[in-house]
């Protein structure tokens, strides 16, 4: 019977511990996802095409396009 009085009395307690757990492990990989993201260089964005001008072949087949 002493298992069993034991275990509902620490149920909660051990809910908590594993709740803190998980929020804490949940939080570390957090900080290291946004302290790796941090170290990349941005990456220059690709210039939008102008709605203006028409596509031609030419600008599309150019190897030297800017």
């Amino acid at each position: 019977m002493g298992i069993h009085y034991d275990y509902k009395s620490t149920k909660s307690a051990k809910l908590m511990e594993k709740q803190a757990k998980r929020e804490k492990k949940l939080a570390e990989k957090k900080a290291k996802r946004l302290a790796k993201e941090g170290q990349k260089k941005e990456e220059p964005k690709v210039k939008a095409l102008d709605a203006s001008k028409p596509i031609t072949l030419d600008f599309l087949t150019n190897p030297n396009k800017e």
